[in-house]
């Protein structure tokens, strides 16, 4: 029998070189499923790299929004922290500014050698003068002011103490009134006082003032906390020292 018009029996699952499958597409030489086409880009899933990449990107990105946090954060804490030292810095400044530069020619006390009245006693840490007292702090009228640098708990500290003056004598309140706390956290309270000279014009700066009958033209208040940071210079002019240089009152 001849060999024309043999056709080789076709294989199940076999297509013939060239064909279209059932589905619409063409299948390789060796025919089979093995040679179909490759899904879309659309359905394949993301690689392990572009997970790291995108894991880390994310973690920088978090980092930077916190660290942009923490730094609004602080600075809105330091801008308080000035705005409440420049509040009570101007409060400190009037509060001395109205007692110091109100002092009034009065005595509270006498000088047991001598019998001079003192009037004002100034040192480098401490000074006492007789200012009203206004009627928020106590009954009102002439009272000792007793300004002073002291040991705090939490370092040095700026105190003022009050006593009530009648007829050249200081008198205590009873129960005795504790000191109110002016300034805290401080490194150093320095006064200075200054009157006129011999030659008619104001002296130079002294560190105590040594006439206790007398008022001086000036005073100044230098303090500093404990930051190292300076206050703002404060120099109070006493107008009742022109009008009084002495003499009984």
């Amino acid at each position: 029998m001849g060999t024309r018009g043999f056709r080789r029996p076709r294989l199940p699952g076999q297509v013939s070189r060239g064909r279209p499958d059932g589905l619409g597409r063409r299948v390789g030489r060796s025919g089979g499923f093995d040679a179909v086409a490759k899904r879309p880009a659309s359905q394949r899933g993301f690689t392990l790299i572009e997970v790291l990449l995108a894991t880390v990107l994310l973690a920088a990105g978090l980092a930077l929004a916190f660290a942009t946090l923490r730094a609004a954060t602080a600075s809105a804490q330091r801008g308080e922290e000035i705005a409440r030292h420049s509040e009570r810095v101007r409060a400190v400044e009037l509060f001395l500014r109205r007692r110091i530069g109100g002092t009034r020619p009065l005595a509270f006390a006498q000088d047991e050698a001598t019998g001079t009245p003192i009037r004002f006693i100034g040192g480098e840490e401490r000074i006492r003068f007789v200012a009203d007292l206004p009627d928020y702090l106590g009954r009102g009228g002439p009272y000792l002011h007793d300004l002073q640098l002291v040991d705090g708990a939490d370092g040095p500290e700026l105190r003022v103490g009050f006593a009530l003056v009648m007829a050249g004598e200081t008198f205590e309140d009873d129960p005795p009134r504790e000191p109110e706390l002016l300034a805290g956290e401080l490194a150093s309270a320095r006064f200075r006082y200054r009157t006129l000279g011999d030659d008619g014009r104001l002296g130079e700066w002294q560190e105590r003032w040594e006439t206790a009958d007398r008022l001086p033209l000036q005073v100044e208040v230098v303090l500093e906390d404990r930051a190292g940071r300076p206050w703002p210079p404060l120099v109070v002019a006493l107008p009742l020292a022109g009008s009084y240089l002495g003499g009984g009152e």
